[in-house]
């Protein structure tokens, strides 16, 4: 029937049921009441709706307690039945998933538990027109059986944080939640993978150490082909497999912080087997040694082949340009000047010797006049030295 206090910011439908007990006289209220009888007669209930006591003051035929409204509505539409959302005032998440709201401020839009009987019918978010107000003791009571225990772990967001729960649900509702003690560590550990995923890589431990350890498992990969074994050390390859190479050592972190004391090189290092970690120290290694004798820490990150920072003068002497991966690939030579500044990049350290060396030299004796500058530097000694014996 038409709403009769249409017109009224008040969504409360046990003012109407009120108003059908108190109210006399011919009107829209009467007409219900008129209605109200037909279906008694159709149904087979009696004068007093199933209730004792029909013989209370003021009682007329047709008449419902309006303390009943929110549970006879839970019962007519369950999916309807709605939970206010913490810190949303007057907005509600109903048993279907769906929302719903006061469009105005309502005197209902307090209360913890709504029973809706009408919507405005928007699928995702609707406004409330009429409701009644029901507790959760009647929810939990009148809906026993669809009543479920939820225990859950998983990654929160917005506490960016491991939460492991134990949940009283009834469909998209939680009626009660409590911590759940006793959560497997691989389930901890498998939320705090997907911690992982959300806050991106970087919220790991990375050094200097560890970024050029997967830098050099990508060249391998590259070199013998991923049939080859080699583990995909990508970020997108890291964080398909997180709980394959992670997860074992993430025990006891539960919040972003923690992520910063994961052993990350030891984790990285148990992606290889024995074999492979001996191959990778054979045919990527993190320095070689160059003519003059040191040892220089080679560069996996600034392209597809690895690079050579190294000065000039510590190669002079040979012509062959040092290789690595068993000899099959011949590194990014980064030929640097006295005070470590890049004068020639090469993979042809003979072809640099015979055609680029002279100018080079002419501008490097200008600059730096106290150092050794052979015109044949395959003839010459190499030299870490800074400066020439007497200079």
């Amino acid at each position: 029937e038409r709403d009769v206090l249409r017109g009224r910011r008040d969504a409360d439908l046990r003012l109407r049921l009120e108003m059908l007990r108190t109210a006399g006289g011919p009107g829209p209220l009467h007409q219900i009441r008129q209605q109200a009888r037909q279906w008694r007669r159709q149904l087979g209930i009696g004068q007093s709706g199933g209730h004792s006591g029909s013989g209370q003051s003021g009682s007329r035929p047709g008449d419902g307690r309006p303390e009943d409204a929110g549970l006879l509505l839970a019962l007519a539409y369950p999916d309807r039945i709605g939970q206010r959302r913490p810190g949303g005032e007057a907005t509600y998440r109903l048993a279907n998933g769906r929302g719903a709201f006061f469009a105005e401020p309502d005197p209902l839009g307090g209360e913890p538990f709504l029973a809706i009987a009408d919507l405005d019918g928007d699928r995702r978010n609707a406004r409330i027109r009429l409701a009644a107000p029901i507790s959760r003791a009647e929810i939990e009571t009148a809906f026993a059986d669809a009543v479920r225990t939820v225990a859950s772990v998983e990654w929160d967001a917005r506490e960016q944080a491991v939460l492991a729960r134990r949940r009283q649900k009834l469909g998209e509702l939680v009626l009660a939640d409590q911590p759940l003690a006793d959560a497997s560590r691989d389930r901890m550990a498998a939320a705090a993978c997907e911690g992982v995923r959300q806050l991106g890589l970087h919220v790991l431990p990375w050094t200097r150490e560890t970024e050029a350890w997967r830098a050099r498992v990508a060249f391998m990969r590259r070199l013998d082909g991923p049939e080859a074994g080699w583990p995909d050390t990508s970020d997108d390859g890291l964080l398909a497999t997180l709980e394959e190479w992670l997860a074992p050592f993430l025990g006891g972190v539960t919040r972003r912080a923690h992520f910063a004391r994961v052993d990350l090189a030891v984790a990285l290092a148990a992606m290889l087997d024995w074999q492979q970690r001996k191959r990778l120290d054979e045919q990527a290694p993190t320095h070689v040694q160059v003519p003059s004798g040191s040892r220089v820490a080679l560069d996996y990150g600034s392209g597809e082949v690895p690079a050579l920072p190294v000065r000039l003068q510590e190669m002079f002497g040979t012509e062959a340009t040092p290789a690595i991966g068993g000899g099959r690939v011949p590194l990014v030579l980064h030929l640097l000047s006295p005070a470590h500044r890049p004068v020639q990049v090469t993979r042809d350290l003979a072809s640099f010797w015979a055609n680029a060396y002279k100018a080079v030299k002419a501008d490097l004796k200008g600059q730096y006049p106290k150092h050794h500058w052979p015109d044949d530097p395959l003839k010459a000694e190499p030299t870490s030295r800074a400066k020439r014996r007497g200079s």
